[in-house]
């Protein structure tokens, strides 16, 4: 098998040798010009902690490359900080970040004739952002993540990055000293990794591993653990497997493994967000995987990780017990998983599975009996109605209820309701919308966090329903849809809603509905006016003028 079919096009033609003397100045021998290229991504930067590390860990990843007789070449593309980022017009480039990033991974594997992808990702978009690359270039390819951190410290409590989010709303609600406030600041994260419970990278990374592109164990290894390191130079040893038996994502990343990906995070209680990334990275590899794909297996898995956010552990508590494998090898013999599947170990999933220990229910209560799920459906649901024509995606875990009608309380965007939660206008019964933060209308779709750990933190998170057409953290837990579709600027219902107005949520007939006659809503709909863009050059501006719906992945290259 020739594996620099896409190299050999700048290091063996003859009428390149412009391009070979560049070649040459790297260092690069005769003999390293007729190896194959393995192009290394990293998202490492210094300015967030889930990033910090990555530079290290791709250059371990060369050293694993350069070692199975491969030429491995490091190059960088960008990142946000979500939890940064979070509550702050910032927030707006998020999720453009996963398109820049694809766009940037395939720009340069692409035109630098890469003949596989090693991606070294660490927070939220990073990684879809990979994978979309990957679908696009379909090269050999495999996906190291960076892993995440250990646990805070405070006062003999563990704490995490939600920790910091909901210590405002305690603070709001008087509840929280000005010293403890602090103090859970300055501890709620400790060091380099993502955020340690089952939020968004988290739960991506899980996906990923079940979807099969990235090793066994790399979502739960811990980024400053011995076997993170050992997984990188693995990687090397891998992607030559791949090479030489010309797998590439097309193979691996099949509607049945993307049926495998969903049904890890909904066993997992991963985040909403996992929607919109796996619809969009389906269609970089041109498989459709739908709303309606993630309801259907929502319908049959049942939740049993008591995973933060609504639960009680992080992710080093599953990794202490045998991490992701071991639920996956549990959930395989269940038959909730498709064994046969592809892998980037050149094996099937059944196979990396057959070493790794049965999953035992004494001694530990992080991951339950399928017999006894904390949930017996998935925690994830896609809910339509007259409010989402197009669709909508709710977190309901169970413990917030099923259902949920109440008076609507409107914000336009996400500091009007902080103000509102300070001043006393969002109420025990609300139904809170915030409108005007989808896909265009942010624009950017950013994650609601900030007001649903303030509604959370003061008390209110069993007692007011939100909703919005922008999109949630992992971190987040309550009752809450988000993804609402047609956005507000695209005219939809939710940008027709005035304040009580009584909207009703179903979480068992999956609807979503405010209480308005087709007439009403049709006279609503006459008098209103589209809004201009926010922004008018820029990225985003861009991003407004090409970005799908959320029900469609918010992809921003389709024709």
């Amino acid at each position: 098998m020739e594996l620099n079919k896409y190299s050999k096009t700048l290091t063996q033609d003859p009428t390149q040798p412009a391009t070979q003397a560049q070649l040459y100045a790297l260092g690069l021998t005769e003999e390293d010009l007729k190896k194959a290229q393995v192009g290394i991504a990293s998202m490492g930067y210094d300015g967030n902690p889930c990033n910090m590390h990555l530079n290290d860990l791709a250059q371990v990843v060369k050293k694993g490359v350069w070692a199975n007789n491969l030429v491995g070449l490091t190059f960088h593309t960008i990142g946000v900080s979500d939890g940064m980022t979070n509550g702050t017009p910032g927030m707006r480039y998020s999720l453009v970040s996963r398109d820049l990033i694809a766009d940037s991974i395939e720009t340069v594997v692409g035109a630098q004739y890469y003949d596989g992808l090693i991606t070294v990702p660490g927070c939220d978009k990073n990684m879809p952002g990979s994978l979309i690359a990957m679908g696009r270039l379909n090269r050999p390819s495999i996906m190291v993540y960076g892993g995440s951190t250990a646990p805070g410290k405070y006062k003999g409590k563990d704490l995490n990055i939600i920790s910091a989010f909901e210590a405002l709303g305690q603070k709001i609600a008087g509840q929280l000293s000005e010293e403890d406030f602090k103090g859970i600041v300055q501890h709620s994260c400790p060091g380099a990794g993502a955020c340690g419970g089952m939020y968004t990278a988290n739960t991506m990374s899980s996906a990923i591993e079940a979807l099969g592109m990235s090793l066994p164990y790399s979502s739960s290894n811990p980024a400053l653990s011995k076997e993170k390191r050992d997984e990188c130079l693995d990687a090397g040893k891998y992607i030559h497997i791949l090479l030489e038996k010309d797998i590439k994502p097309s193979d691996i990343m099949t509607y049945e493994a993307f049926e495998n990906a969903a049904t890890v995070v909904m066993a997992l209680g991963g985040s909403t967000n996992a929607v919109l990334h796996f619809i969009a990275i389906a269609k970089a590899i041109g498989v459709k995987f739908r709303l309606e794909d993630f309801q259907r297996i929502s319908d049959k898995t049942p939740l049993i990780a008591d995973l933060k956010p609504s639960g009680k552990y992080l992710m080093e508590d599953l990794h202490n017990i045998g991490g992701v494998p071991l639920v996956m090898k549990y959930l395989l013999k269940k038959g909730y998983l498709h064994g046969h599947c592809l892998t980037v170990t050149g094996k099937t999933l059944a196979e990396n599975l057959e070493s790794v220990p049965d999953l035992e229910f004494e001694g530990q209560d992080i991951i339950v009996p399928v017999e006894k799920p904390i949930k017996a459906t998935g925690h994830i649901q896609m809910l339509y109605g007259n409010i989402a024509e197009l669709g909508s995606v709710a977190k309901i875990t169970g413990k917030e209820g099923l259902s949920f009608r109440g008076p609507a309380r409107v914000f336009e965007g996400e500091y009007e309701l902080i103000a509102g939660i300070q001043n006393g206008r969002v109420k025990a019964g609300d139904v809170v919308v915030i409108r005007q933060v989808g896909p265009k209308g942010a624009p950017g779709m950013p994650e609601m966090l900030k007001p649903t750990s303030a509604i959370m933190g003061a008390g209110l998170g069993k007692n007011v329903a939100l909703i919005t057409d922008g999109r949630f953290s992992g971190g987040t837990h309550g009752f809450v849809v988000g993804h609402i579709t047609p956005e507000a600027v695209d005219g939809g219902a939710i940008g027709l809603v005035k304040d009580n107005d009584i909207i009703e949520i179903d979480a068992e007939k999956n609807t979503i509905n405010v209480e308005l006659s087709a007439e009403e809503l049709a006279a609503r709909r006459a008098q209103w006016v589209k809004p201009a863009l926010k922004v008018t050059n820029g990225v985003l501006y861009k991003y407004a003028k090409l970005v799908s719906n959320a029900t469609e992945g918010c992809v921003t290259d389709e024709a």
